[in-house]
C-alpha cells in the first residue's frame, strides 16, 4: 500500500514557465522520475499542499468529497522526498472516469489504478519527468483512505515511530538512490506493521 490539506510565507509562488513549486527563489517541490532524494521538512509544503487540495476539489466539480495532505511531506520533523502526496476521496470507482478529464484540465496526468497499492494515481509535473504532486484517489469504501490518515496521525503524534520511519527512509534512500520502486516497496513491511499493531490495540 502507498502512503502518503491542510502553512509558508507570502513569498511562495508557482513558477509559470516551468510550473515549479517555489518559496521565494527556492524550489521546494520537484523530483526527477526514478530518483530517490530526501529533504528535511520544509514549512512551505503545508501551504503548497493545501493549495493543491483546494485546486483539485474545485476542478472536480463536487465529485471529490475530501482531499488531504498525506505522506511524509505532511509530517513536520520527518525527512521526505520533495513530492507532495494528496489523498482524495470519492463515493465510488465510477467517479474516477468522470474525474480524468476534469483533473487533466488542472494539469494532472492519469497514471492508472494501483488498486490496493495507493488507489488511482494522478501526477503533476513541473517539466517532463519532474514530479511535484502525486494525487491518490480512493473510493469511500476503500480502507486505504482511513489508513492514509491513520498513518499520518501516528507519524505526527509519536516521535518514536517518526524516528524509526525516518531512519528507515534514510537507509533505503542510500541503498536505492535511483530505484524508487524498490525504495517504496521496502517501506511496506514497516508501514503495514505499524498500522496492524495500532488497529489491533484499538480492538483489545
Amino acid at each position: 500500500m502507498s502512503y502518503q490539506c491542510r502553512g509558508a510565507t507570502d513569498e511562495m509562488e508557482s513558477s509559470e514557465d516551468r510550473g515549479e513549486l517555489t518559496a521565494g527563489s527556492e524550489t521546494v517541490v520537484g523530483l526527477m522520475r526514478g530518483e530517490v532524494r530526501l529533504a528535511e521538512h520544509h514549512p512551505a509544503w503545508a501551504r503548497l499542499a493545501s493549495d493543491s487540495c483546494q485546486e483539485v476539489i474545485e476542478a472536480a466539480g463536487g465529485i471529490i468529497i475530501d482531499a488531504q495532505h498525506v505522506g511524509s511531506t505532511a509530517v513536520p520533523g520527518l525527512v521526505a522526498k520533495p513530492i507532495l502526496d494528496i489523498a482524495a476521496l470519492v463515493f465510488g470507482p465510477a467517479d474516477v472516469q468522470q474525474l480524468i478529464p476534469l483533473l487533466e484540465s488542472a494539469g494532472f496526468t492519469y497514471r492508472g489504478d494501483g488498486g490496493d497499492d495507493g488507489g488511482h494515481l494522478f501526477v503533476r509535473e513541473s517539466s517532463p519527468d519532474v514530479k511535484t504532486v502525486h494525487l491518490h484517489v480512493v473510493a469511500k469504501d476503500d480502507p486505504q483512505w482511513e489508513e492514509y490518515l491513520l498513518f499520518r496521525g501516528l507519524l505526527r503524534e509519536d516521535p518514536r515511530i517518526r524516528q524509526r520511519y525516518g531512519d528507515l527512509k534514510a537507509q533505503l534512500a542510500e541503498r536505492f538512490p535511483h530505484d524508487r520502486e524498490s525504495y517504496t516497496s521496502s517501506k511496506c513491511e514497516f508501514i503495514r506493521g505499524v498500522l496492524d499493531a495500532t488497529k489491533g490495540s484499538t480492538h483489545e
